[in-house]
């Protein structure tokens, strides 16, 4: 007979069981799916190295400690969260969350437009919003991931946004999480946007941590775009996070437009994970990102492109800049059913190492069932070209500029994809002060 060897639990997943026990009682709604997630997690652990989809990122040996669950914001976080993830130029609705809860007196939550819905998801599931119950943890449902097992479970609160049909949104919506640096915490976030169909919406998502927080995070996303509607989507990852582990779940209908851009330069471990399902034929799909770290950093951009449906089109493109010790992981994975003929999906991944001691893992993966199709993916890391240095530098530009222009050019490549113009210029707004830090 053979008997399952099951490894020690560390103390981080000791701590985590302890939390949920005793959190239980105060988690709105969903008890019965909160138990089922954390029975999976308790029976899995933490991903580690010999979960192929986290062998970069081991996240058991990672994670030494879980931070207890952090309390309701008061006065002090509350007066922090005020002023954070503000984008110069940028005129858009923020919703404002201190330590993973939403603070209403901080958020625009006045003056809706007419088709637009902006609620809590704690109040949701507090008042059995079955619209709600019935689309959470649903949207890509056979997503089989500890990370968002472990958020299902505890998770607190977040937004639920709603977009009704041919509603074309024009100011962005900001949704601000905002750490607090006095005391470690654990925040579990989950937030629900649903455009319905020929919607638009430009979404933004900022997370900042204090200089010196020691926080983790857990946050998801569920994104449900009906036939015809047009997300842009851009997430900034800022500031001293601890830990902070993203999820994002999207489905995407017939004729749609689905815009993304990821954008990170704080974090000790981030890993950045995204499951997407292209459910209906004529979709547009572009999932696109860039990475400024230094130090030791660790940041990990895990893809799923799911294309279920015939004539869609995917593009991928992730740029990493990575300096000092920091490590860049890219795993992507395009995957053709067999009904979805006249697929058209490119990956590239690119690493600037400006190190010796900097690395890039990339693993881009494609899994292709139908015949009638064009795919490819590409993977490069390497060195600032020392002929174009060399140039810049002989017409009088010092070497720091000479850098500093090379690697804006790099980082620019991505961010121009992003569709809207005040993004487009708080983006390279953030990657200068990175560079001018740098120096």
């Amino acid at each position: 007979m053979n008997a399952e060897v099951r490894p020690m639990k560390t103390a981080a997943e000791l701590a985590l069981a302890q939390a949920y026990a005793s959190a239980k009682p105060t988690l709105p709604g969903l008890a019965d799916a909160r138990d089922e997630a954390f029975r999976q997690f308790d029976i899995r652990g933490l991903p580690h190295r010999r979960v192929e989809e986290w062998k970069y990122t081991d996240l058991r040996a990672l994670m030494r400690e879980a931070k207890p669950l952090a309390a309701p914001p008061d006065a002090k976080a509350k007066a922090r969260a005020k002023s954070a993830g503000k984008l110069a130029g940028v005129n858009c609705r923020r919703i404002v969350f201190a330590d993973g809860m939403l603070v209403k007196e901080l958020s625009d939550l006045r003056g809706l437009e007419r088709g637009l819905g902006i609620g809590s998801l704690a109040d949701a599931l507090t008042a059995g919003d079955q619209d709600v119950v019935n689309r959470l943890g649903r949207i890509v449902p056979d997503t089989n991931d500890v990370a968002f097992a472990l958020n299902t479970a505890f998770m607190g609160d977040g937004a639920v946004i709603y977009v009704a049909p041919d509603k074309h949104i024009e100011r962005p919506i900001a949704l601000v999480f905002a750490t607090s640096a006095e005391k470690p915490t654990s925040t579990f976030t989950r937030s629900l946007v649903v455009l319905d169909k020929g919607a638009q919406l430009t979404l933004i998502e900022v997370h900042e941590g204090d200089a010196g927080s020691q926080s983790q995070a857990n946050n998801a996303l569920e994104l449900s775009l009906g036939d015809g509607a047009q997300l842009d989507y851009v997430k900034l990852t800022t500031g001293d996070q601890a830990l902070h582990v993203s999820t994002t779940m999207a489905a995407v209908g017939a004729k749609a437009r689905l815009n993304t851009f990821a954008f990170t330069t704080g974090g000790t471990v981030v890993r950045n994970q995204m499951f997407l399902q292209l459910d209906g034929s004529g979709t547009h799909a572009g999932i696109r990102g860039a990475n400024l770290l230094q130090g030791r950093q660790h940041v990990d951009t895990t893809l799923v492109v799911d294309h279920r449906a015939g004539g869609c089109e995917s593009r991928e493109q992730f740029k990493s800049v990575l300096d000092g010790e920091s490590r860049g992981v890219f795993q992507g994975k395009i995957i053709v059913r067999p009904h979805a003929q006249k697929t058209d999906g490119k990956m590239m991944t690119q690493a600037l190492l400006l190190s010796e001691q900097a690395e890039a893992d990339n693993k881009p993966e494609l899994e292709i069932f139908a015949d009638d199709v064009q795919c490819g993916h590409g993977a490069t890391a390497g060195a600032l070209d020392e002929e174009l240095l060399f140039y810049l530098k002989a017409r009088g530009i010092p070497a720091k500029e000479a850098e500093a222009l090379l690697i804006q050019a790099f980082i620019g490549e991505a961010v121009e994809a992003v569709l809207h113009e005040g993004l487009r210029e708080a983006l390279m707004h953030k990657a200068i002060e990175w560079l001018r830090a740098r120096a």
